[in-house]
């Protein structure tokens, strides 16, 4: 396989070639990266992802509660229907805590934690695919608009052709045929117009839904980012940075904890209790107490729990090698989209070169006689037709070479260096991972911090 040398050489062909995509563009001009943070920014998918994250942060404080002593109130009157009626209270304040329990509890507070840092890859991979689609729509609005315009100028180009083919017509230089042949031309380039002005339109609704907003005059596409020198690197960079891989490295983690839990759950445990009561005589009764139990016969459920934690441990081991196979066939897939891109491309280049030529040799031989009008809508056509090729080559190109990145798991906010606040997926788990009670001054805190994002 050819190393980079030409596929850097075709990356900086497509460089070049971005700075010609909407080259009259205002200095204001909207460009990707203003495209990719607005998207990032304004994403509903991942404010629902997000908002997931921190419902899986509070798995980590109610596991952790479990830890923690009970302390509960009751307060309760009896009544007696004897010789003389009489009215009882009482108020009892209780406390319960597991001692000892193998550790269960404890290995249910690092499953939950495992589970925290897979779904905290499973949001990077979703700002990968926002950032993804965001670099979809943008070449499709750009390539779109190209199109338009390219159509609208062929017009202009068919309409003089119409108009001379006419005028020579009128001396008998040519046929009724030829002008019927430039009047048919004309409809079929007012035609292209029509339909490139309804694909910018489709391109411009994906891309509100994609961004957030429609475009406002897009800026041509930066200079690509830098790539690995092979496919290789490409693949070994995936394997260690992909939010799948390491989503799944994460969930064989906290599987492989739950066997451990599982075992721990058929020991004993050992538990405290204490409790004081009062009644409406004023005498009061406290006590305290440890109780110790050992699991003799529960029907099999405790072998079938451990069976069950080792099976799913098992399928998760296979998941995580299927999932870095899939991520790095991706990766093959994108470089080959991006070769391919780049020499597609360059080829776009010599055909508009030779279309170029033909077409203002069939003009020449036109003015002399010989050519018909004809030829020279034919020729027009294969340059429009190279002309459009390219344009098509331009976004294929950046759309594969985004999507390389992508596969190798690096399309985020920071590797792009987009110059943003992003979110923190540790300040909101920070804040709970301590269980703090509803009526405390950090819970309270937290209440509104919840009620913020919720209104965000």
């Amino acid at each position: 396989m050819a190393r980079l040398p030409n596929f850097r050489k075709g990356l900086t062909v497509l460089a070049l070639a971005g700075a010609t995509m909407l080259s009259p563009v205002a200095l204001a001009a909207e460009t990707l990266t203003d495209a990719l943070i607005t998207a990032y920014r304004h994403s509903h998918i991942l404010d629902q992802q997000r908002a997931l994250l921190r419902a899986a942060d509070e798995d980590v404080a109610i596991a952790l509660a479990d830890l923690r002593p009970i302390i509960a109130f009751s307060a309760g009157a009896t009544a007696s229907a004897t010789t003389n009626y009489e009215l009882g209270a009482t108020v009892t304040l209780g406390a319960s805590m597991t001692l000892f329990d193998n550790g269960a509890t404890r290995l249910g507070v690092e499953v939950q934690k495992e589970t925290v840092l897979a779904t905290r890859e499973a949001l990077v991979n979703f700002e990968q695919q926002v950032l993804l689609a965001a670099v979809q729509a943008y070449m499709d609005v750009t390539s779109a608009s190209e199109s338009l315009a390219l159509a609208q100028s062929n017009v202009r180009l068919t309409n003089q052709q119409l108009r001379a083919a006419r005028d020579r017509f009128e001396v008998g230089e040519v046929t009724r045929t030829e002008v019927a042949q430039a009047e048919a031309q004309q409809a079929a380039a007012n035609s292209n117009v029509a339909f490139a002005a309804g694909q910018l339109e489709i391109a411009r609704e994906s891309y509100r839904v994609a961004v957030g907003s429609y475009p406002k005059g897009l800026a041509p596409p930066p200079a690509p980012p830098k790539l690995p020198a092979s496919i290789e690197a490409a693949q070994a960079i995936a394997v260690r940075t992909h939010p799948l891989i390491r989503q799944a490295q994460h969930t064989v983690a906290a599987s492989e904890l739950g066997i451990k839990r599982a075992e721990a759950a058929m020991k004993f445990t050992v538990d405290g209790s204490a409790n004081l009561s009062f009644d409406d005589e004023g005498n009061d009764r406290s006590s305290f107490g440890l109780t110790m139990n050992q699991p003799i016969y529960a029907g099999g459920k405790l072998s079938a729990q451990v069976r069950k934690a080792r099976n799913q441990t098992e399928a998760n081991r296979a998941a995580l090698l299927s999932t870095t196979h899939n991520v790095q066939q991706l990766v093959g897939n994108a470089w080959a989209n991006l070769r391919v891109a780049v020499a597609q491309l360059s080829a776009t280049e010599q055909q508009i070169r030779a279309a170029t030529v033909a077409y203002r040799g069939v003009q020449e031989e036109q003015n002399l006689g010989a050519a018909t009008t004809l030829d020279v809508l034919d020729a027009q056509q294969d340059l429009l037709d190279a002309q459009s090729a390219r344009i098509d080559a331009q976004a294929q190109q950046y759309v594969a070479l985004y999507s390389l990145l992508s596969a190798m798991g690096l399309l985020t906010v920071e590797h792009l260096g987009l110059g943003i606040q992003t979110y923190d997926p540790a300040a909101y788990y920070n804040a709970v991972k301590s269980a703090p009670a509803q009526r405390s001054r950090q819970g309270q805190q937290l209440d509104r911090v919840l009620e913020r994002l919720q209104h965000d």
